[in-house]
């Protein structure tokens, strides 16, 4: 058996603005029909191609949480924040709100206990040294319901510069897209290419050491497992299905699995 490392990816954003559509459709690569409410959060895992088709290339484990965003749950989902690899940024395209609000996601995140430490309409004055560089995090900014605009809208975000933006703030890629169509992350297409490499990123900042592009050692114990956000599953050779399921996390801490 070959034991597969795993890196932790957090999805956050406003409530509403297809988290849950997002992560199913990148975990699955088929878009959810019937999207619920996540409370707590929700874990989606897939498997991903380091470094695919160089000589570099090695299968890891990609944890997505879809982190609720319901402002009532804002004092206690900051148990879902440690470790973070990764972040994903995702706004409504059709809403510019969920886009200021994405600052606030940020700093509540860096701030790891959860709490709102802004007041009113302030901004948050990011830092880019925060996020630029291979030992810091990195960030990667989705807006979601492109098809929700009309051609001329949609035309104007397409074409729009990243100036001012979260995302050039933070010096990252930024995707815009319609979770309802997987052709949307078609292998190939330059938001694939993007999402990929951002996973390659957050397994580097974990895993590599840049300066030799070697693996760093990892201890398994002895042990032939792959751990997640369910324990161990054994794994051999490539006959792990793309699919492994969704896990929902309570508040409460208490924890409730639904397999698909």
């Amino acid at each position: 058996m070959t034991a597969i490392d795993k890196v932790r990816v957090l999805v956050v954003g406003d409530s509403g603005v297809g988290k849950t559509c997002l992560t199913h459709l990148i975990a699955n690569h088929e878009p959810l029909t019937s999207p619920g409410w996540t409370v707590g959060a929700s874990v989606e895992v897939k498997l991903h191609e380091y470094k695919e088709g160089t000589t570099s290339q090695n299968t890891f484990f990609i944890e997505l949480w879809d982190v609720g965003g319901s402002i009532s749950h804002k004092n206690t989902r900051g148990v879902f924040f440690n470790p973070t690899h990764g972040i994903i940024l995702v706004h409504d395209l059709t809403n510019r709100k969920s886009h200021e609000n994405l600052q606030r996601w940020l700093v509540e995140i860096l701030n790891k206990d959860g709490k709102d430490v802004l007041k009113g309409n302030e901004l948050l004055d990011i830092d880019p040294e925060q996020f630029l560089g291979s030992t810091q995090i990195p960030i990667l900014v989705i807006g979601t319901k492109l098809d929700m605009l009309d051609d001329a809208h949609k035309q104007k975000i397409l074409n729009r510069t990243s100036v001012g933006s979260i995302a050039e703030q933070c010096g990252a890629d930024e995707i815009c897209l319609n979770c309802h169509e997987a052709r949307s992350l078609a292998s190939g297409t330059t938001d694939s290419v993007k999402l990929a490499r951002f996973f390659d990123k957050v397994i580097e900042r974990k895993y590599y050491n840049r300066e030799t592009g070697r693996k760093y050692a990892t201890n398994y114990g002895g042990s032939s497992m792959a751990t997640g956000p369910f324990g161990n599953l054994p794994v051999s050779g490539s006959s792990l299905a793309p699919s492994l399921g969704t896990f929902s996390y309570l508040t409460s801490n208490s924890v409730t699995e639904s397999l698909s």
